[in-house]
C-alpha cells in the first residue's frame, strides 16, 4: 500500500472542541481511509499570509491506504466537512475549523486541477516541515534529490532569527509517534511542551 503524508490544522473550535481536539477527532477519522503509522507532535504556530487570526494548532500524520491520490483528497475534503470547514467565500489563509493536506502520496509527482504532490508549497512551510521531518526525516521528496531534513536545515538557515517558531504542545489524547487508533477521543487542555 501506498505511503501517503496528511498535513492537518486549525485554529477555530469545532463541533469536537478546541483545535486540539479536532486535530485529534479527525486523526480517529483518518485511521477510516487506511491504516494510521505514525503522528507527529501537535504544534502551535503562527498564522501565515492573513496574521489577524489566532495560532493555529498543526501536525502531520503518516498514513498507508489503499485509495488513489484523487480518492484520497477528496475523502480528506469530506472530512474538513464534516468538522465545519466551509471553503465558500472563506479568506486564503485565513481561519478554519480543520485543514487536511495531503502533501505527499508515495515516492509520486503528479498534478491536475485541484491536486498537486507533492503539495506545492511543502518546503516553505515550517509548520509542515517540522512535523513531517519528526516523523520522516529521510524522506526524500519526490522530484528534489533532497530530504525533509535537508529542506529544514535550508529553512532553519533563512529564518534562525525569527521567534515565530513553531511550538511543540502537549495534547493527553494525541499519541504522537507510533499511532495505532483503537479511538483517539478526549477534551483535555493544552500546555505548552517547552
Amino acid at each position: 500500500m501506498p505511503t501517503a503524508y496528511i498535513g492537518m490544522g486549525g485554529n477555530l473550535p469545532s463541533s469536537a472542541g478546541a483545535p486540539e481536539a479536532t486535530l485529534t477527532a479527525a486523526a480517529g477519522r483518518l485511521a477510516t481511509l487506511g491504516r494510521v503509522t505514525r503522528c507527529s507532535s501537535l504544534y502551535s504556530t503562527a498564522p501565515v499570509g492573513f496574521a489577524e487570526q489566532p495560532r493555529f494548532v498543526n501536525a502531520v500524520i503518516e498514513i498507508e491506504t489503499e485509495l488513489g491520490p484523487r480518492e484520497l483528497l477528496d475523502s480528506l475534503l469530506a472530512i474538513e466537512q464534516e468538522f465545519g470547514r466551509d471553503r465558500t467565500g472563506a479568506i486564503r489563509n485565513g481561519p478554519r475549523t480543520l485543514d487536511l493536506d495531503l502533501l505527499l502520496f508515495g515516492g509520486v509527482q503528479w498534478k491536475e486541477p485541484g491536486l498537486e504532490i507533492p503539495h506545492p508549497r511543502l518546503t516553505d512551510r515550517a509548520f509542515v516541515l517540522i512535523p513531517l521531518g519528526e516523523i520522516a526525516p529521510s524522506l526524500e521528496i519526490p522530484g528534489s534529490g533532497l530530504s525533509v531534513s535537508e529542506y529544514l536545515h535550508k529553512l532553519n538557515a533563512i529564518h534562525e532569527s525569527r521567534d515565530d517558531a513553531p511550538i511543540r504542545i502537549h495534547w493527553d489524547d494525541w499519541p504522537a509517534g507510533a499511532c495505532h487508533h483503537g479511538g483517539l477521543r478526549g477534551t483535555n487542555a493544552s500546555t505548552p511542551d517547552r
